[in-house]
């Protein structure tokens, strides 16, 4: 198939990564062959800064390590360095487990790229994605040593840049919750007002310590931010400093994932399951949940998911594309992947029987 135009899907697995093609309708894909066989890929991203767009992906080879490797060919070759482009100094007394976090900068800063790693720490890369460095503000902070792993290790999986103002940028991490810099990375402050940390025996609302699953924004409205917790669907109206709920009427208020429309600030997806314990969806069936009112209310979209879906969908692994109508993504721990190509109304299985599924990116280009 052609690579000078349509959309390009990446799902990250613990066997490797798949690259989808397919025309501008998106209702059909047709995948390469497996690239990374022996590594997990859990980051993946799709840098549309760039003609035709960069890709690239965390992968952690069971052989070599963690790395990010890069491709300016849509997926066809593959580079990166024999090292890690991400390293912890050497007087941290950390070394790099895994790539979480792949996050291409704002439009006007067209090299820029952070990581967030487990161990928690964020890296910022200046050339595209080739090396990386060290955000030490955010390591040094008198906090860290309080911030704890989550069922998935200690680390930061969610990078939002600010897409205009350089200096701001959000992060979140299991567990420590939400922190902001508005000095690029000097400082940092929690953000975690509102959200309820329920696994804490006292306070339930401390200055930090939650354990967010995701958080979300959108281009045009910078200061809303949304938020998937262990227990929780939050919404922030003012970049962080106050967070309420939004979680009434959803089937349940745990799950990984959460997205907003490209286009709508107002639209955003989630996936809910059971619990902490039972992470496969209410009454086992497949459904992402759609509000339209910024979480106000809630609907149920299942016209093409499956009636039977023991299976989460993590945090990465539900994504958006710029399309008109958007195409919606999401990969199972099955393996199974669902896309549609009109805001969620409807869905077709993209790909399916691929290994347990860690992240999804996809681009129209």
């Amino acid at each position: 198939m052609s690579t000078s135009g349509g959309a390009i899907m990446l799902v990250g697995t613990r066997k490797g990564l798949w690259v989808g093609r397919s025309d501008a309708s998106r209702t059909k894909w047709e995948w390469d062959a497996p690239n990374f066989l022996m590594s997990e890929v859990a980051s993946c991203a799709i840098d549309s800064r760039t003609d035709p767009p960069r890709l690239l992906v965390g992968s952690m080879s069971w052989h070599w390590g963690p790395q990010v490797l890069y491709s300016d060919d849509l997926g066809t070759t593959w580079q990166g360095h024999e090292s890690s482009a991400v390293a912890f100094p050497e007087d941290t007394g950390s070394s790099l487990a895994r790539v979480w976090q792949l996050a291409p900068g704002p439009a006007d800063q067209p090299g820029t790229v952070y990581a967030g790693t487990e161990p928690s720490a964020l890296f910022r890369s200046t050339d595209g994605g080739r090396s990386f460095d060290m955000v030490r503000g955010l390591w040094d902070h008198p906090h860290r040593p309080n911030w704890h792993p989550g069922g998935g290790g200690q680390a930061i999986h969610t990078v939002l840049p600010h897409p205009t103002d350089p200096a701001q940028v959000t992060v979140a991490m299991s567990t420590g919750g939400v922190y902001r810099t508005s000095d690029g990375g000097t400082s940092w402050n929690p953000a975690n007002k509102g959200i309820v940390a329920d696994f804490f025996p006292d306070d339930q609302t401390p200055e930090y310590g939650q354990c967010v699953h995701k958080v979300t924004r959108h281009a045009t409205a910078p200061d809303r931010l949304f938020a998937q917790n262990h227990g929780g669907v939050y919404r922030s109206d003012d970049g962080g400093e106050q967070w309420t709920s939004i979680a009434e009427g959803l089937s349940s208020d745990f799950g990984f994932p959460v997205v907003v429309h490209p286009s709508d600030p107002d639209t955003i997806y989630v996936f809910p399951v059971v619990s902490p314990e039972e992470r496969f969806p209410p009454d086992g069936r497949a459904r992402v949940w759609r509000s339209r009112d910024a979480g106000d209310t809630w609907e149920a979209l299942g016209e093409g998911l499956p009636d039977t879906f023991y299976s989460a969908v993590m945090r990465d692994a539900m994504c958006v594309d710029s399309g008109s109508p958007a195409g919606v993504y999401f990969g199972g721990r099955d393996g199974s992947v669902y896309a549609s190509n009109d805001d969620g109304d409807t869905w077709f299985a993209a790909a399916e029987h691929l290994p347990d599924v860690l992240s999804v990116r996809a681009a129209v280009y």
